[in-house]
């Protein structure tokens, strides 16, 4: 129990480091990320450091959803990793300690940072997010600070444009400015020109004080009008004026209390309740939009017809009675609308059809208008079922994030940051994109909000759940050799031979048994290559195939007499072990066992030729192969003949 303990603490104090690295370094990369996309709403207000820190602590705040599955990941891959790159892994397991017993810490602390994270997401993130946005909204209403370049129209001073030619930096003083005033519209603007001014902020820094000196103004005395060719205006020559242009230039913050009722400001219980607000009001709308239609529907049939013989009748098929009482009577014929148009006169149709085309156009508003405030009413009924999932996706990524980094890296076996990071971020981007489109399907309605929500989970569960597997069991599913043996197995790529060499040689090998086995195989090499002279045709390929087993014992025997030649004494022949071709079995040789799945495949034209033509390629290289076998033999017999005859 205690070396359990003490391992515990081991495997804690490896990932806990690493966590907070990676943790913040995420948080510092997805916070940049803020800033280069608001940058443009920041950059020249003049804000001060204390306000764009505040701004930034609750941007990272807001960022943490982001960060920590991700952190968690690469934290997990690097601890683990490191384990098994340095053998710590294969002690724990030779010790007898299984793989989940090496995460159960780590399991119990990252449950921990779940259940944090779910009640982060439900009480911290919305005042995080309300501070964040409501400071963002107010930084982007701040006019901007006051920097007036020369030789161009400087367009930031609500309502006017200034003109500056020449700036003296030092004293301040503007040459040959042009003020457009504009504020009260194009037609009623004012010019003003002057040969030099001085401009600064009234001391409360909401007015711009515009000291002009020798100058002229040009003001419009009425609105032009559109039949107007000249319109009076006035001139004002000046050797000293000075004019206000409103120009906030402090920072106004703005009320939080409309951003704190958007769904990014509320926990579980608001979420909940406005969900529930906004079904009522959606079934109201609907109940009230169902009743108008059937009205709308029924109103014609209120409305009494005379009938055949002249009895008053409506279309519901009541027709009162002498005695002051109603009885049912069959319902009329269809009407002829074109037989009642025609008896209508010019003036009278072009009423009908007026009033027709009124009452459409005004039902077809009202639709419009219902059908509009109901969108909006399911648009923000989607977005509170999103924010409200959010509050528990992030604890279970938590989760499913470390079980898969910790298996993968048991894996992998491979520490540092570089190869985890770069498993790490593949496999955040395909999350991040499989998240981001279930949520913009379930925002824009395509899809269920819950299956757009769920969907990164549903998809990386089973991931995890394989990779633990496999990690438990010590599989080599990332064992590289491993596919790169099934990619030379499929495609006949060809592979060079290794032979190992024997420093020392205990049992010395016969000559004469040797030669013999030797020339046996080259003569099996041979034998196999004289039957089939040339290709198969198409039928008799899919039929029967090439002789597998065969080639399959080929290949063995050679691989049995090469094992028994290691053991010669002499190196020349040894070296030229190396010179034998490795025989791949390869499923193209016989395309189909069964005979009805051959002739199935022939049947199959199209999709069989290519299949045929490769077969020819490999039979080609095969006997190649087969002939070079025979050849090395010979060579090795040779060498061993002389060895003898010395």
């Amino acid at each position: 129990m205690r070396i359990i303990k003490r391992l515990h603490w081991f495997v804690l104090k490896s990932f806990l480091p690493l966590f907070a690295m990676t943790f913040f370094i995420v948080l510092f990369i997805v916070l940049m990320q803020f800033l280069w996309k608001y940058i443009d709403d920041l950059v020249g207000k003049g804000l001060s450091i204390d306000v764009l820190a505040e701004l930034f602590f609750y941007a990272a705040v807001s960022m943490v959803p982001m960060a920590l599955p991700l952190a968690i990941l690469l934290a997990s891959l690097m601890t683990f990793g490191n384990f098994g790159e340095k053998f710590e892994l294969t002690a724990m397991k030779a010790s007898g300690i299984s793989l989940i017993r090496v995460m159960a810490p780590l399991i119990v602390f990252i449950g921990g940072i779940s259940v944090g994270a779910f009640f982060f997401q439900n009480d911290v993130l919305p005042h995080a997010q309300v501070k964040m946005w409501t400071l963002l909204f107010s930084m982007k209403q701040k006019s901007p600070e006051l920097e007036i370049p020369e030789g161009v129209f400087y367009d930031q001073i609500p309502g006017y444009n200034l003109f500056v030619k020449h700036k003296n930096k030092e004293t301040g003083m503007l040459r040959d400015v042009m003020i457009y005033d504009v504020s009260k519209g194009g037609d009623q603007g004012t010019i003003l020109l002057a040969d030099s001014a001085r401009i600064a902020f009234t001391p409360d820094n909401r007015f711009l004080f515009l000291h002009l000196y020798q100058g002229e103004q040009f003001e419009n005395l009425r609105e032009q009008q559109s039949m107007d060719k000249n319109v009076p205006f006035r001139r004002e020559s000046f050797f000293d004026k000075q004019i206000l242009i409103p120009f906030d230039a402090n920072f106004n913050r703005l009320d939080d209390n409309s951003m704190r009722k958007q769904y990014v400001g509320k926990n579980i219980s608001e979420l909940t309740h406005t969900i529930d607000s906004v079904n009522v009001r959606l079934d109201s709308i609907g109940r009230d939009y169902a009743a108008d239609m059937h009205e709308g529907s029924l109103a014609f049939m209120d409305r009494p017809i005379v009938g055949p013989g002249g009895s008053m009748q409506d279309f519901s098929g009541v027709s009162p009675r002498a005695d002051g009482k109603t009885a049912k009577a069959p319902r009329p014929a269809m009407l002829n609308l074109d037989s009642l148009m025609a008896g209508l006169d010019e003036n009278s149709r072009r009423m009908v059809v007026n009033g027709a085309l009124q009452s459409i156009r005004r039902d077809k508003m009202d639709m419009e208008f219902k059908g509009a405030m109901m969108a909006d009413e399911r648009k923000i009924l989607r977005r509170h079922e999103i924010e409200l999932l959010k509050k528990y996706t992030l604890s279970v990524a938590c989760l499913i994030f470390f079980f898969i980094g910790a298996p993968l890296g048991a894996i992998i076996r491979k520490g540092g940051i570089g190869t985890p990071l770069v498993i790490s971020v593949l496999l955040f981007l395909v999350y991040y994109i499989i998240d981001n489109t279930g949520y913009k399907m379930a925002r824009d309605g395509r899809w269920e909000v819950w299956i757009g929500m769920w969907l990164s989970t549903a998809i990386l569960a089973p991931l995890g759940i394989y990779v633990t597997w496999k990690a438990m069991n010590d599989s080599a599913v990332f064992d590289k050799d491993l596919y790169l043996s099934l990619v030379r197995k499929i495609l006949g790529t060809r592979q060079a031979r290794k032979v190992e060499y024997k420093e020392v040689i205990i049992n010395d090998i016969s000559l004469d048994e040797a030669r013999r086995r030797l020339l046996a195989l080259a003569g099996r090499s041979r034998d196999f290559a004289a039957r089939y002279p040339r290709p198969l045709g198409y039928k008799a390929y899919f039929s029967t195939g090439y002789d597998t087993a065969e080639i399959d014992a080929v290949s063995k025997q050679m691989e049995a007499d090469i094992a028994y030649m290691t053991d010669c004494r002499n190196p020349m022949a040894v070296n030229k072990l190396i010179n034998y071709p490795v025989i791949r079995l390869l499923w193209v040789y016989h395309p189909a066992r069964k005979k009805w799945l051959g002739t199935a495949l022939a049947v199959l034209f199209p999709i069989g030729i290519p299949v045929w033509l490769w077969s020819i390629r490999s039979l080609k290289v095969l006997k190649a192969d087969m002939a070079k076998i025979a050849k090395v033999s010979d060579s090795i017999v040779a060498v061993l003949d002389e060895s003898r005859e010395d």
